[in-house]
């Protein structure tokens, strides 16, 4: 009997894939993890933990590669804005999965993706045809489901996932602005310090003690940090090791393992309107990249069509 040998490319698409799951059920522990903790330790606290753990981490691999961590290019337009939004959408998707039902929180955050196409027509000048941007009105259209404002289930903490959103999509349109010398590790670490501050800046606001971790919030606390940096290890293992088209559309995984954690863990029941408007959210997602992607290859083909008649 044979045994059906795959390609190369054929098994580098199935364990990207496979990391990728892998990265995002890494990404929803964490977030059950700051949810534990977020009954014990205030929100603030621990963006101030989450950040200077991340910092370190990213800092010293950017040492350890002999890049510089503070120059002038930390006041570069790109990475400025990008620091922004990295600060915005960290605080308020950590806020919304503090008060949150993970279900809902998680579900409004698959958004993002359409966020990005949205903010890049906008500002900076990518052309989204009609398809695209059905897609985008009908995704929105699925937030305001699980939202739901003005009506009964309407709960005025679930914005906090919103600007989560609008505040990561500005964080990658600013990546997009970054000058190429610059690198992703020295752009982790520039955003995670930030939170540092700024977590210490919403406790003074709230008038809240710092509180000492001890037993198992110390031990959510470190398995977080953990977490948090294996998980982006994975991440980028994933985008590099399989195709874009092969390996980006299993981030949508990630709604799967909240939708488990939160019933199992914190006995969510998430009701139809949260659960349609997650599959819209999705759906939309799902195809305004298969569409980019398509468009992508079309280009691809054209150029390399185009070029041996242009010698």
């Amino acid at each position: 009997m044979t045994v059906p040998v795959l390609a190369a490319g054929t098994r580098d698409n199935l364990r990207g894939s496979l990391l990728m799951m892998l990265a995002m059920a890494l990404f929803a522990i964490e977030d059950m993890l700051i949810k534990l903790m977020a009954t014990s330790l205030p929100v603030g606290q621990i963006l101030v933990f989450l950040g200077a753990s991340g910092a370190l981490l990213f800092g010293a691999a950017a040492l350890v590669r002999g890049e510089r961590l503070w120059s002038r290019d930390l006041w570069h337009r790109g990475v400025v804005i990008r620091n922004a939004g990295e600060v915005i959408g960290t605080v308020g998707i950590v806020t919304a999965i503090a008060l949150t039902p993970l279900s809902s929180a998680s579900a409004i955050l698959q958004a993002m993706p359409l966020a990005i196409t949205l903010g890049a027509a906008l500002f900076l000048g990518e052309r989204v045809g009609w398809r695209r941007w059905s897609a985008i009105g009908i995704g929105f259209a699925g937030v305001l489901l699980v939202v739901r404002p003005g009506m009964a289930g309407f709960d005025p903490l679930s914005l906090f996932a919103v600007l989560g959103v609008v505040g990561l999509a500005t964080r990658d349109i600013g990546t997009r602005l970054v000058p190429a010398r610059i690198t992703s590790i020295q752009l982790s670490a520039y955003a995670l310090i930030l939170l540092v501050p700024a977590g210490a800046a919403m406790m003074a606001l709230r008038d809240e003690a710092w509180v000492r971790p001890e037993g198992w919030v110390l031990a959510w606390l470190v398995a977080a940090m953990a977490l948090g940096g294996i998980a982006y290890v994975v991440l980028v293992t994933a985008t590099r090791l399989g195709e874009v088209g092969a390996v980006a559309p299993f981030r949508y995984s990630r709604i799967v393992f909240a939708l488990a954690i939160g019933i199992w863990v914190f006995g969510e029941r998430p009701d139809a309107a949260t659960l349609l408007g997650a599959a819209v959210i999705v759906g939309s997602g799902l195809y305004t990249f298969w569409r980019e992607t398509a468009l992508a290859r079309a280009q691809a083909r054209s150029a390399s069509q185009a070029g041996p008649r242009g010698l």
